[in-house]
Order: structure tokens, then C-alpha cells, then sequence
């Protein structure tokens, strides 16, 4: 980090001190004039280990049976945050019994003891905007049995980080943060007596943001798709408030959720989650058809890309492509070298995945989940498509902004006579060796059968120049792997003398991965990075490995479901255990 974001992040933390310190020294809040019905969902079976003492909060487990949350050391930053952004309450409230009370009560007024002084990690307005959301949101549920002297404390606290958000939410990183700092300040100026005043600035910076933030395509520049439901659902609540407060959200609010609708409607897989590209997870179970119903806005099916990414379908299967470059500057924090990546889901069962984001795991895992061979796509030479670069920082996280990736990723989507087909390519390896991957992939319409091709190609006389420079350096021709990333619930076998290999779900199904035998075929281990565990998942990828030792190279591959797999399978398993059940 250089001298000048050093200064810059100290001038940051003073300032938020400075405010916190006067907003808790200001005429607090005395009372709600309503309270907005609570539309975050928790996690039942989380709740009840909450209670019990086990704290899992960004890839931590931390086992405290009986001991104040507030005083256990938190085992790094990311965890520190997640404590005071308050997203426990959700799941302590899905408990809802004495026990789930008691402790959400204790941990609240625990806070308040503790930090509402405005002193302590918490007073960010991105964390302050969250808590006011879920306090608003839990009202009534932590309210329950409380003594008067209580209550003027919760609403203190509510009135004094209110204050603090009215000051300091222009400070924080535009995006998720800053939409999380201004929900939480509308929130607050429509519930609480005496803050009123605060919600005209707030609904102006919202809808300021909603024009910055959100393309006319419905995309954020993260291109972080649950980074985009999160964005989704802040505005969602928001407009239910408004409506419920009497009043109405503005045009560029409405005209923000209208667009967003149907881009996620395009990321969503067969099984309802989304597509994980660029550190985003699939969303907790239900999460997006809640968010989308909440929203009220009307189906309407999404044309072309969607934030970048094409989604075919066919049947019951459907097909997600990462077909864009990259996202630059700022934006690639969390971004990953992900460009003609694809993810292949039948039903409710994922087949094809990228591995996923690993920041809950460490530093090591966050950078080898951003890396291309973390992604089932083509990796050359062992290099990545995007290089990892200088550094930034999300929240209290270091994190490197991605650098030297594709510029040119030209992408035809089309339908045709037996289906759904995309050709794709990119020039990420282009400036060094001298190739464009190039990607065509077409899905059946009855989404039994995916058939794609992959291929490396020198264009230009100045690519075929750079591309015989690298066969010369005296290497039998350039290396390449075409990687496909099993769900861990995927059985593998390679089968017909390694010329295939059967991929077999929970449902029943069989799908057979076939290719033209220009590479080498081979069955590796790899992982599965998911939030809400304590470790990566083992699974298996394929791999098709070969040389580029011409001009062009062309590997074509197929994956289909095997003649004896029903059209039709009763498929009612459940998909994915919770996390808190991991042994």
C-alpha cells in the first residue's frame, strides 16, 4: 500500500471516530413511529448452534458455550465484522424460542455496553447500515419483556448510529457498501421519532447510487452476481418501507430494480442458485425467488448477455458462461480470471462448477480461486488469463486488483435448428504467446447433451511471430489443460480406456464427458470452496491436456447424458446440507 492510501485510510478511521463520538454525545431517538416488517430470513439450524455456543463466522469456528460473544477474540477481521454487521440476529430470530431470545437479547444490549459509546471496530457505516437494519428489523422480537430502562438504551443507540450514518456514509466504498450504509439510513429516518429529517438526503444519495452503480443492463461493475442479489434485496426492503411508510421510491430506484430482475433471473442455474464468478456464492436456499417476489417486478426474460455472462438452457439443464472480460480497477478486488469459464447444472444437482471463492479459507486459498485453473475453462502454459496486481482493500481485507486480462472477448449467442449455441473467444494469453482461446459450445434443446470445442489460434503475423518466439525457448509445443470442475456430490469414473469418463449425481443421473482424442484425458483432485464451512470440500475435476505446437489447435469434447438416464427423474434429496452439519 503506498504513503498516500496509508494517509488516506488513517484520515478515514479518525473521521469515523470524530463522528462516532459525537453522534452518541447527540439527542438520541426516544421511541419507533413504526417498525417495517422483517423480511430477512435466517437460518434455523444456524440459530440453534448460535445458541449453543458455536460461532461460525467467515470460515471460523470458534466454540464459546456460555461466554459473552463480546468477549471472545476474534480470530481475524473478516470475523470482527461479521459479528458487528449484526447478520446473526436473522438467524437467531428464525429460532424464535426463549433460549434464541435471550441470547440475541444479550448480545444486543452486550453491544450497546460495550460500543455504544462509539468507540470499537463496528463504527463503519457500511456495518452501522446493516446493524440499523436488522435491530429495525427484530424490533419487536428483542424489545420483548424489556424494561424501560433497556429500551431508552436500544434507542440511544439506534438515534446515535443514525447520526453517524447521516455523516459519514458518503465516506464509504461505492457499491454493496454504500448501498447497505444508505438502506440502513432510510431505515432508520423512517422508523425512529426525530430522524426524520435524514430521509430526504438518504433517498437522494440512494437514487444517485442506483444511477452510478446499476448499467442499463442491470449489472454492477463487480460483475459479482451475489453481490447483485445482495444490492437487490437492500432495494427491495427499501421500496416495502417506503410503501409501508406511505410514501414511494424514486424513478431511478424503481427503474434499478425493473433492470436488475431479469439479469438475475439469467444467472440463476436449474436449482435456483446462482451462478459463483467473480467471489460470489450461490446464495443461501431460497434467497433470490424470495428477493424476486419481494420485489414485485414482473417476469420478463432477459435478451444477450446478462452483466457478461450467457446462459443457455435446454430441459431441465442449464449452462452459465463467464462471456466478458473481466472487471478493471476498483471493481476486480474480488474478481477472478474467470473469462469463458462455464458452469453446467442438471435439475437440482450442479455437474460442472468453478471452484469457488476461498477468502473465507485464508489468503492462499482467496488468490487460488481467482486464479483460471480454479475455473472449468482452458489454462495456458500455466498461466492464468488475468494477473493478480497491486493491492486494495475491501472492508478491513487486503485484496489485488486484477490486471493484464482480456480486452477483446467478442461473443455470438444464437438459437438453432437442435438448440442454443454460443461461440466465444478472448485474447488473455494473446500479448505473451501469441493465442486467442476461442470457445463454441450448444446445448440440445431437450438439455440432454452439451457438445463444445475449444481452440487456440495465432491470427495476426505479429501473434505468429510472438507464438513461434515461445516454441523456440526449446519446449516440445506450449502446454495447455481444459479443466472441468466436479460438484462434490458428482461420482466419477474414468471409463472406456480412459476415452470418457461417467459422471454420476445423487438424482440418478449419468452423464458421460467424451472427447475427439487430441488431448490427454485424466480424472485429478480439486476443491470446492463454499461459505458457511470450515474447510474446502475435496471433488474431482476432468482435465484434457495437450500441446499447441501450430497455429491452430482444436480439441472438441462433449458432455451428455448416458442413452439409459430417464428424461424424467424424482429427484427430492436435499441438495446441499446445511453447513452448520459438517462433520
Amino acid at each position: 500500500m503506498s504513503r498516500r492510501d496509508r494517509w488516506q485510510a488513517a484520515a478515514t478511521r479518525y473521521a469515523n471516530r470524530y463522528h462516532a463520538w459525537r453522534a452518541v454525545r447527540a439527542r438520541p431517538a426516544t421511541a419507533f413511529r413504526y417498525s417495517p416488517e422483517p423480511r430477512a430470513v435466517g437460518s434455523l439450524a444456524r440459530g440453534r448452534q448460535l445458541c449453543a455456543g458455536n460461532l461460525l463466522f467467515a470460515g471460523h469456528l470458534v466454540e464459546a458455550p456460555g461466554v459473552p460473544i463480546w468477549d471472545v477474540s476474534p480470530p481475524d477481521a473478516a470475523f470482527e465484522e461479521e459479528l458487528h454487521g449484526f447478520g446473526w440476529l436473522d438467524d437467531l430470530a428464525a429460532a424464535s424460542d426463549p433460549v434464541a431470545r435471550a441470547t440475541a437479547q444479550a448480545w444486543v444490549w452486550g453491544w450497546i455496553d460495550r460500543f455504544g459509546d462509539g468507540r470499537g471496530a463496528g463504527w463503519l457505516p457500511d456495518l452501522a447500515g446493516r446493524r440499523i437494519l436488522r435491530m429495525t428489523h427484530h424490533t419487536i422480537f428483542l424489545l420483548h419483556g424489556q424494561d424501560c430502562k433497556r429500551s431508552r438504551a436500544f434507542h440511544r443507540a439506534m438515534g446515535a448510529q443514525t447520526l453517524f450514518l447521516a455523516r459519514r456514509w458518503p465516506s464509504t466504498r461505492p457499491g454493496l457498501p454504500r448501498f447497505e450504509a444508505l438502506a440502513g439510513l432510510v431505515y432508520a429516518a423512517l422508523s425512529l421519532e426525530g430522524m426524520e429529517p435524514h430521509l430526504p438526503p438518504a433517498l437522494k444519495g440512494l437514487e444517485a447510487e442506483c444511477g452510478r452503480q446499476i448499467d442499463e443492463g442491470g449489472g454492477i461493475p463487480t460483475r459479482n452476481p451475489e453481490e447483485l442479489l445482495e444490492i437487490f434485496t437492500l432495494l427491495a426492503w427499501v421500496a416495502h418501507a417506503l410503501d409501508e411508510a406511505g410514501q414511494a421510491a424514486g424513478a431511478a430506484h424503481r427503474a434499478a430494480l425493473r433492470r436488475i430482475a431479469p439479469t438475475l433471473r439469467a444467472l440463476r442455474h436449474s436449482d435456483g442458485g446462482l451462478a459463483r464468478f467473480h467471489g460470489g456464492g450461490r446464495g443461501a436456499e431460497g434467497w433470490l425467488d424470495m428477493a424476486l417476489a419481494t420485489s414485485g417486478v414482473k417476469p420478463r426474460p432477459a435478451s444477450g448477455l446478462a452483466m457478461g455472462f450467457a446462459r443457455l438452457s435446454g430441459g431441465r439443464t442449464s449452462v452459465i458462461v463467464d462471456a466478458a472480460a473481466p472487471p478493471a480497477g476498483a471493481a476486480s478486488l474480488n474478481a477472478h480470471a474467470s473469462t469463458l469459464a462455464f458452469e453446467l447444472t442438471s435439475g437440482r444437482r450442479p455437474l460442472i462448477v468453478s471452484c469457488g471463492a476461498g477468502a473465507v479459507f485464508g489468503s492462499d486459498w482467496r488468490r487460488a480461486g481467482r486464479a483460471t485453473p480454479s475455473h472449468s475453462a482452458l489454462c495456458l502454459d500455466g498461466y492464468s488469463s488475468a494477473r493478480l496486481g497491486g493491492p486494495g482493500h475491501v472492508g478491513a481485507a487486503l485484496r489485488e486488483t486484477l490486471e493484464d486480462g482480456p480486452t477483446r472477448v467478442p461473443v455470438e449467442l444464437r438459437a438453432t435448428e437442435t438448440g442454443q449455441r454460443i461461440e466465444a473467444g478472448h485474447d488473455g494469453y494473446a500479448a505473451y504467446h501469441g493465442l486467442t482461446h476461442a470457445r463454441q459450445m450448444e446445448l440440445t434443446r431437450d438439455g440432454r447433451g452439451l457438445v463444445g470445442e475449444d481452440m487456440l489460434v495465432a491470427l495476426t503475423d505479429a501473434d505468429k511471430r510472438r507464438f513461434g518466439t515461445r516454441l523456440a525457448a526449446g519446449r516440445d509445443g506450449i502446454p495447455f489443460q481444459i479443466r472441468f470442475h466436479l460438484h462434490p456430490e458428482v461420482d466419477a469414473e474414468l471409463d472406456m480406456a480412459g476415452g470418457a469418463v461417467s459422471l454420476a449425481l445423487p438424482s440418478g443421473e449419468v452423464w458421460v464427458l467424451r472427447h475427439d482424442h487430441k488431448a490427454i484425458l485424466d480424472l485429478e483432485a480439486s476443491v470446492y470452496l463454499e461459505k458457511g464451512r470450515l474447510r474446502p470440500r475435496a471433488s474431482k475435476q476432468v482435465v484434457l491436456s495437450g500441446r499447441a505446437m501450430q497455429y491452430a489447435t482444436r480439441v472438441r469434447w462433449s458432455i451428455a447424458k448416458a442413452r439409459e438416464t430417464a428424461i424424467a427423474l424424482r429427484d427430492v434429496g436435499e441438495v446441499h446440507a446445511d453447513a452448520e452439519e459438517e462433520s
